[in-house]
Formats: C-alpha cells, structure tokens, sequence
C-alpha cells in the first residue's frame, strides 16, 4: 500500500510541476531573463521546482521498493498521461486521437512492463 502512494504521489508531483512551470512561463506572466526579479518572483516556477525535488525524492524512495524496470516506466507513464490531460483541461490544449492511442499504447506497455511486480 505504502508503494502505491508513493508512485501515485510521485506521479502528482511531476505532473504538477509541469503544469506549474508550464503556467510560469505563459506571456502574461512576463516573465525575463533580463529581469531577475520576474524569476524569483514568479510563484508558479517556485513551486514548480520544488515538486520537482519532491517528485525525485519520491521516486528515489520508490526505488527501494520496486525495482528500476518498473518505477520508472510506471512513474513516466503516469506523469504523461496526467499531464496530458491536465494541458486539455487547464490550457486548452488539442489532444487529438493519434496522442490519445499514443498514451493508450504506452499505458498498456507499462502494464505488461509491471506484469506480477
């Protein structure tokens, strides 16, 4: 049970990372270079990086528990699948049949992959 959560919450944290650093560096968020302020000052990059760090501590801890042929497939392919639907509903992004049997295609690999794990 404890190994579930942590893949799920490992899976959370990378997926809202992207989404955070993704909000961070929209235009509107003008966010610069040039400008150290904007970076230091922008909350969603902030906290963007730090689940980053919490996502890899989690996926280190996760390691100990499962071996590294299934974590990671298991932690990637969450991460993708959560964070692509995330960019529909949160940025409106397309997401076309083809990338949705991509997803389904690498879920069903990632399945046999952990297959009596």
């Amino acid at each position: 049970m404890i190994t579930f959560i942590l893949v799920v919450l490992g899976i959370c944290s990378n997926a809202s990372a992207s989404v955070l650093i993704k909000y961070a560096m929209m235009p509107e968020r003008n966010l610069s270079i040039k400008e150290p302020l904007s970076v230091i000052t922008n909350l969603p990059l902030i906290f963007g990086v730090v689940l980053y760090g919490i996502a890899f501590v989690l996926y280190a801890v996760t390691l100990q528990r499962l071996p590294l042929n299934v974590a990671h497939p298991i932690l990637t392919c969450g991460a993708i699948a959560l964070v692509a639907v995330l960019s529909v509903v949160l940025f409106h992004e397309t997401f076309p049949i083809v990338k949705i049997a991509g997803v389904v295609c690498v879920v069903i690999g990632v399945m046999l992959i952990s297959k009596n794990t």
